[in-house]
């Protein structure tokens, strides 16, 4: 045999060790719906039909302990892709706007990163909502708007550049994207960091701002569920290189605006035909992995950015049977367990048990160490990526002892803190921290509130009795762990990293009481 021909036999053997184990990898697809509660889907007890979110419970692994690492969007979605608390960036509470600054620095290693790095293709269809990079017009140009009055910010947006610190900056390959939220200007889309056409009028979708003439929100989900189905499509030409969709929805978030298919069907209401439309996008990534005979090998999950918003009436729905968050107390915003605890649903055919569900702790930053673990379990990831993510790929394959995560931490709107280890939760704050009562200014000015709560959410689940008074060294334990936390810049093993800033937003009284949680080294 001629060198020539040996030399060739090699590369195809090679080639053909690298389609073995690019096959091993499985496409993973996360569905992020937007404002969604615990109780929202059907097999949790929702009123409103949604038979494909109910597949992928009775098809995969439901998980009824999770948690994103905020009770609102901005900071979730910052948690899922950098597997990072949310408070060690430079946002401390709140969310960002449509025309803020990029929160995700360019040099950070991302999930979609990562997977990059380790030979999948990397896509994001949906709401960003984590900063952009606006390219603006010279000389402060302004844009007068075609129809509507020309008010307020946006119109100083070059729309025919791309941003500079979308999606392509930090690890995906594709993008079909909004900014924020359906309610923040500007009203666009963009495809690969670049809009696909100018705001030239307003709209108005709670707030008014530039929008283009095509946008509408009523769309959104249909134009979302299109170029999803496209992609999947499309990737599944590329044999033998394994993709990550990222598909975070912009529903059931206001403006609560169900398309014409859906109005009228769930029978309690425009949010449960909105909760219906939102079950359907899940059902066209189902067909096209169907379609494509990808389903076997993608591990599909869906979970939600908070719980479910006091904007869809919340008492309406109940009194409708219908309990968006579940028993649980609270809503988006809050730090009680109605605006951080999610659905979280997993289904994986080739390696993930049907019909199974786990009581075990995640957090919606656990994403990145599970597929760091999937890929190669042996490779460390950087001391600098991944500070506060805890594979959860042990409980997927039902492995005994499968529990990585020894205490989670959540966060308001307002940037107040819990810590929950086991059954117990403490939270830092006399109210909610959000939006429920009692509202952050009633607490602080209640001198009958405790400026911590200590709940066991084995035997009280609503977090109705405050047993802070009764175990102070359950308190201090806790406390204790946060600050660690907090001063050594991750959770995870490994060297101490540092935060963009400290997250003090601990009251005075509060650090009077306990002093640690100010402590920087």
């Amino acid at each position: 045999m001629s060198s020539g021909k040996i030399l060739s036999v090699i590369i195809g053997f090679a080639l053909l060790l690298g389609n073995i184990h690019a096959a091993d990898k499985p496409n993973v697809v996360y569905i992020l719906a937007d404002d969604l509660g615990f109780g929202d889907l059907s097999h949790a007890g929702g009123r409103a039909p949604t038979p494909h979110c109910d597949r992928l419970a009775r098809e995969g692994m439901r998980f009824t302990d999770s948690h994103t690492t905020s009770s609102v969007c901005t900071p979730t979605r910052y948690g899922i892709l950098t597997g990072r608390y949310n408070w060690r960036s430079t946002l401390k509470k709140g969310v960002l706007w449509g025309l803020s600054e990029p929160l995700i620095s360019s040099d950070r290693l991302t999930a979609p990163g990562f997977l990059r790095q380790n030979g999948y293709h990397t896509a994001v269809v949906g709401k960003w909502h984590l900063g952009l990079g606006w390219q603006m017009l010279p000389n402060g140009e302004r844009r007068q708007a075609k129809t509507g009055p020309t008010k307020g910010d946006g119109w100083q947006i070059d729309y025919g550049k791309k941003v500079s610190g979308g999606p392509l900056a930090i690890g995906f390959d594709e993008s079909f994207i909004i900014p924020a939220s359906l309610d923040m200007f500007p009203y666009v889309y963009l495809e690969n960091d670049k809009p696909t056409e100018w705001a030239t009028v307003t709209k108005a979708f709670h707030r008014p701002g530039p929008s283009g003439e095509k946008f509408e929100a009523i769309t959104c989900l249909r134009d979302f569920a299109r170029e999803a189905g496209r992609y999947i499509d499309g990737r599944a030409k590329a044999k033998g290189k394994p993709f990550f969709l990222y598909l975070p929805l912009t529903s059931p978030h206001t403006p609560i605006v169900p398309a014409k298919r859906w109005q009228g069907k769930s029978g309690i209401g425009s949010y449960g035909d909105f909760l219906m439309e939102t079950d359907w996008v899940v059902g066209e990534v189902l067909k096209a992995l169907d379609r494509n005979n990808l389903a076997e090998n993608t591990m599909v999950i869906f979970t939600a950015d908070n719980g479910c918003s006091p904007a869809a009436k919340i008492p309406n729905l109940v009194n409708q049977g219908h309990k968006p968050n579940g028993d649980w107390r609270g809503h988006k915003a809050d730090i009680f367990e109605g605006g951080h605890r999610t659905p979280f649903l997993v289904r994986w055919p080739a390696k993930v048990k049907a019909g199974v569900t786990s009581d075990q702790t995640l957090c919606t930053t656990d994403l990145f160490a599970t597929l760091n673990e999937i890929i190669d379990h042996r490779k460390k990831l950087p001391d600098n990526a991944a500070e506060d993510s805890f594979s959860f790929l042990p409980a997927l394959l039902g492995q005994a002892d499968a529990k990585a995560r020894r205490f989670t931490i959540h966060h308001s709107i307002n940037g107040s803190f819990a810590v929950r280890r086991g059954k117990w939760k403490l939270n830092l704050c006399p109210g909610s921290g959000g939006w429920s009562a009692p509202k952050p200014n009633a607490a602080k000015i209640n001198a009958k509130l405790p400026l911590v709560q200590l709940y066991d959410l084995e035997s009280d689940p609503a977090e109705k009795n405050n047993l802070q008074a009764k175990h102070p060294q359950m308190v201090r334990d806790l406390v204790e762990t946060l600050a660690k936390a907090i001063k050594d810049g991750r959770t995870t093993p490994g060297p101490k990293q540092s935060n963009e800033g400290h997250p003090n937003t601990f009251s005075k009284e509060l650090l009077a009481a306990h002093p640690a949680l100010g402590q920087r080294k």
